[in-house]
């Protein structure tokens, strides 16, 4: 039950050190919660003989749906980012997200839920146990990453927040601070940033909720301290740093459906089949890797998801 409350570069060459000593702090406070239901699992320091500079999350098993493919180098995930909210380029978000805050981290769930609250990050984490899923990751852009997330299933959380039957769909938003986080200073989105699912896509067992990848805590310009990862997805529908969570009867309205309706609509399912309007959608280039290859119905994860758009216009529906 819930209880409510009101590998090649050092993360600190790439981000302000100071959210690593902030990020230790916060840590400190939820160690002993984060795991509960592991007792073997503990949040210490990596060995520096690792090789990183950040915070180890030990006790994480292996989850299913891993892909047996080559890892995107460390350095590369974690300073090739889209995050609007520091900055437009994919270099901004690595060198401008060291100045938020994830201490303390608070989420908001409203709407059809029963359990609707305010709740700390170390609720929300309390009784989990923590998996490492191996996933392909696809951009809009065109180009992919195969990241060694770590986290938990969306649907345990959503099972211990009771939704009512009426609750059709799912919707994330992301902290809104233009202090913390500058890119908001500009009109480049309608802030704050919102995403959305079917219900059935968030209970999704592929679907998780992040907290880390490669083996530590999340760094901030991928998303910290919980972010969404739907692997079968373009990426900009995992939505970073998320503070709220709302249980809605009607399909929302994602923030890139607002800016660019006919560019973006509300699956973002990967389908080489339909084009961008500005670019094809057939091939993509992985990061690390010269030569293009060819994109993946669902990002290779058609088996496990088709069958969740069956009868649907996925031109249509895209």
């Amino acid at each position: 039950m819930i209880i409510k409350k009101m590998a090649d570069i050092k993360p600190a060459e790439i981000t302000d050190p100071q959210i690593y000593r902030e990020r230790r702090r916060f840590i400190r406070t939820a160690s002993g919660l984060l795991l509960a239901g592991a007792a073997s699992a503990t949040l210490r320091p990596r060995l520096a003989e690792a090789g990183y500079g950040g915070q180890a999350i030990e006790g994480v098993r292996p989850g299913p749906f891993a892909i047996k493919e080559k890892r995107t180098a460390y350095k590369d995930i974690t300073s090739y980012n889209n995050f609007y909210e520091f900055g437009t380029d994919k270099r901004s978000p690595a060198l401008m997200a060291g100045r938020l805050k994830t201490d303390r981290w608070k989420v908001t769930v409203e709407g059809a839920v029963s359990r609707s609250a305010d709740y700390y990050l170390e609720d929300i984490l309390k009784g989990q146990v923590l998996e490492e899923r191996i996933y392909r990751m696809r951009c809009v852009e065109g180009w992919s990453m195969v990241i060694p997330w770590i986290g938990f299933p969306l649907r345990d959380l959503i099972k211990r927040l009771e939704p009512h039957s009426r609750a059709k769909y799912i919707e994330f938003q992301t902290l809104f601070d233009p202090a913390q986080m500058p890119g908001q200073q500009r009109n480049v989105l309608d802030w704050p940033y919102v995403e959305g699912l079917r219900m059935d896509e968030a209970m999704h067992p592929l679907t998780i909720l992040a907290v880390g990848l490669y083996g530590e805590i999340l760094p901030n310009q991928n998303g910290a301290p919980l972010r969404l990862v739907v692997p079968w997805k373009y990426g900009f529908k995992g939505i970073k740093s998320i503070v709220k969570i709302r249980f809605l009867e009607e399909q929302p309205q994602s923030s890139w459906m607002r800016s660019a309706p006919n560019e973006y609509g509300f699956f973002a399912n990967v389908n080489p089949r339909v084009s961008h309007p500005r670019w094809s959608q057939r091939r993509e280039r992985r990061i690390g890797e010269f030569r293009k290859r060819k994109t993946l119905m669902f990002n290779g994860y058609a088996e496990q998801v088709a069958h969740l758009y069956q009868g649907m216009d996925l031109k249509k529906n895209f």
